[in-house]
């Protein structure tokens, strides 16, 4: 009896080890490395309209749990939804729907209507779909079904289900509810709706003095050009203005905004009673903006509640957002005093209290409890890589923290503010579901996502610091090689981007890094990720080191980054690469050009060489134009170091890429020839800036085999 025990202890332990060695594929690292490979996210996760429970999918059925214990309520299975669509005379469905909770109702299409099931109740109704919602640009009313579209270069609305065509004279240079100001200063959308759904404010974009540029359809016999408006850095730009349409006299007034006609108009807000429209204008220099109200009936300006100006740039990102409560006061975003913090002010521009003040990021203002009393968002005080979510007392400015644990918490708030269901991560979990109540701290997991990776070989990762030479902390991680072994020595792959906006190391699963980078470790690679000044949530000061003169420090402080790497026994410093895409393929190929030999291979995806090339306003904050900054221009242009390079560098891009356009590429290309100088290059024609869908492994194995051949 013993020998059998024994021999099945054996036979478990090799079954286990066996379970915890597959490999995996690049195919599976990167089309599954965000799906079944990723941390389990629970789907639909929300509370009920009453906030008296909270509910998931799991298994095809939806599964509801009572806030007060956590303890369940009911289960709504497919077959619960099915057995009401029958009584209904519709077809079955074979997988539960997409579902939008209104009103204690899941609201979901099939291909013969839209329906909607009471769960408290079970019922199943018949409801009328909102086709209008499927229109392009569509843009619902906060307080009906009234919804604001586009159909070519027009606006239009659905006013009570009716179709209005608000603008007639749109056209290829002249364009009208639609984002503008290329998605810079947070605009995501072209339509604005005034709180009770009187005024449609819109976005009018004048292109008529910007320069066509060529994107090829290459798939076409012959190539096809489609042009499109693509505003250069030092060249005239596209002039903004903004309009609004009366839906009651169905009547359009236009803003009378004041200054240069190529300035910007951005985070567009109304006051609560509608008499006033909000527009932060920012000057083209981009280092002075204007918080102006203007009336909405007659477009008239008011006045200027206040200003904001820095010597090197001002980047408004977030509207005024009103108390509802107190219409005479709102929440501002700004981080005037070296980090964004959350303010509060009064409808005359007046500063009643800052309300959030430290060496940390405010990254988002969530809203207001429903007596306006407490303002919630999420900030990484604890550390720049995490995050948490607090609230703020609006009258005491007291705050406090209602996430626990070192690492990044994500949060759904119920709508009476007493609940808040936090999905955790860290470095090493991977998520985690708990309710917590605001009120008295107490906190209940509900569910952990298992480790979706156990059962592959892995290298082993972590999370730490360097300095750099000014003493700044710099965040980064490192991936190992599986069966690592310390008196070997292994080559590194340098992962980066350090451009604006971008924090690549956080306090997430993996550390926020790929599962490619996995794969990479199966193949004996070391894989290597700093956040060098630049990047995002570190504060003004860091971010704006890098004005007038992109890829400067970054390279400083990524060379600190190889220096580390060179110090470790295990690393060989003669076979170090470097590889990253848009910013990143900008410091891939700066690395390569302007410090030769540091790195033996570089892969640079969709880069950037002569910011002269690139759009107005990216690249205008934080170079200033061409003519103002010719020495900067001058000292970033990798076609002036290409006869530098050492090493295997290869080059992608997308033939379509509309962002950073592909005559950056070629013009790299063509200096290499002229220079003498080999180099590898590869197109991907039918993606834009980046390439994606099932076509990404066959660019991800592309990549990994060419650091895998030459390092």
């Amino acid at each position: 009896m013993k020998k059998i025990k024994i021999i099945l202890f054996v036979f478990f332990s090799v079954g286990l080890l066996q379970s915890q060695n597959k490999l995996l594929t690049i195919q599976d690292a990167v089309l599954k490395g965000r799906t079944s490979l990723a941390p389990e996210r629970l789907q639909y996760l929300q509370f009920t309209s009453d906030s008296k429970y909270f509910f998931y999918k799991k298994n095809n059925a939806i599964l509801f749990f009572n806030c007060s214990d956590l303890k369940p309520f009911k289960t709504i299975s497919l077959t619960n939804l099915n057995q009401e669509l029958k009584k209904q005379n519709s077809d079955t469905l074979s997988n539960f729907p997409l579902i939008e909770n209104v009103n204690n109702c899941f609201e979901f299409a099939t291909s013969e209507g839209k329906f909607a099931y009471n769960y408290l109740t079970n019922v199943l109704s018949s409801t009328k779909a909102n086709s209008f919602l499927e229109k392009e640009n569509a843009d619902k009313s906060p307080v009906n079904d009234d919804v604001a579209y586009t159909i070519d270069n027009n606006l239009y609305a659905s006013i009570n289900g009716i179709e209005t065509q608000i603008t007639k004279d749109g056209n290829y240079n002249l364009v009208y509810g639609k984002t503008v100001h290329r998605d810079e200063f947070g605009i995501h959308k072209g339509t604005y709706w005034s709180p009770k759904g009187n005024f449609l404010g819109f976005y009018r974009m004048d292109q008529s003095d910007v320069t066509d540029y060529p994107i090829i359809d290459w798939s076409t016999n012959p190539a096809t050009n489609k042009n499109i408006k693509y505003p250069m850095a030092g060249g005239k730009s596209h002039y903004v203005t903004v309009g609004i349409y009366n839906v009651n006299t169905k009547t359009t007034t236009y803003v009378k905004t004041e200054g240069p006609k190529d300035q910007y108009l951005t985070n567009i807000s109304y006051s609560p009673d509608e008499k006033y429209i909000y527009i932060v204008v920012l000057n083209r220099e981009q280092n002075h903006f204007k918080v102006n109200e203007y009336e909405v009936a007659t477009g008239n300006f008011v006045r200027t509640l206040f200003e904001e100006k820095d010597e090197k740039y001002v980047e408004p990102l977030h509207a005024m957002e009103f108390l509802g409560t107190n219409p005479n006061q709102f929440i501002w975003q700004s981080n005037r005093d070296g980090f964004n913090h959350v303010y509060l002010y009064d409808i005359k521009g007046t500063v009643i209290k800052q309300l959030t003040k430290g060496n940390f990021e405010v990254k988002e203002f969530v809203g207001f409890d429903a007596k306006c009393e407490n303002g919630f968002y999420y900030a990484n005080a604890e550390s720049p890589t995490n995050q948490d979510m607090y609230v703020v007392n609006l009258k005491t400015g007291v705050n406090k923290r209602i996430t626990q644990g070192n690492g990044y918490h994500a949060c759904v708030i119920s709508k009476d503010f007493k609940h808040v269901i936090d999905i955790f991560t860290s470095c090493y979990v991977p998520r985690d579901y708990s309710l917590i109540n605001i009120a008295s701290n107490k906190t209940s997991n509900f569910y952990k996502a298992p480790n979706p990776i156990e059962a592959y070989a892995l290298g082993k990762w972590n999370m730490f610091t360097l300095k750099n030479d000014e003493g700044t902390t710099l965040h980064a991680r490192m991936f190992k090689p599986i069966n690592f072994d310390s008196t070997k020595k292994y080559p590194v792959l340098v992962y980066l981007y350090n451009g604006p906006h971008v924090q690549l190391v956080t306090n997430t699963w993996m550390a926020g890094g790929e599962l490619w980078y996995q794969y990479m470790a199966q193949k004996g690679f070391i894989v290597f990720t700093l956040d060098g000044r630049g990047s995002d949530f570190r504060g003004k000061t860091f971010e704006q080191a890098i004005h007038r003169k992109l890829g400067t420090c970054e390279m400083e402080d990524h060379l600190i980054g190889v220096n580390y790497l060179k110090s470790l026994p295990y690393v060989d410093g003669s076979r170090i690469g470097v590889h990253g895409w848009s910013y990143g393929g900008f410091m891939t190929t700066s690395l390569m050009t302007l410090n030769p030999g540091v790195f033996k291979v570089g892969c640079a995806g969709g880069p950037v060489i002569d910011w002269n090339y690139y759009e107005i306003m990216y690249g205008e904050r934080y170079m200033d134009t061409p003519q103002e900054n010719p020495d900067g221009y001058k000292a970033n242009n990798l076609l002036n170091h290409v006869d530098k390079l050492k090493g295997k560098l290869l080059m992608i891009h997308g033939a379509q890429d509309d962002v950073v356009v592909l005559q950056h590429n070629l013009l790299y290309q063509k200096k290499a020839v002229d220079k003498g100088v080999q180099l590898d290059f590869y197109l991907y024609p039918g993606h834009a800036h980046n390439v994606l869908g099932k076509d990404r492994a066959h660019l991800m194995e592309k990549i990994c085999n060419y650091f895998i051949d030459n390092l």
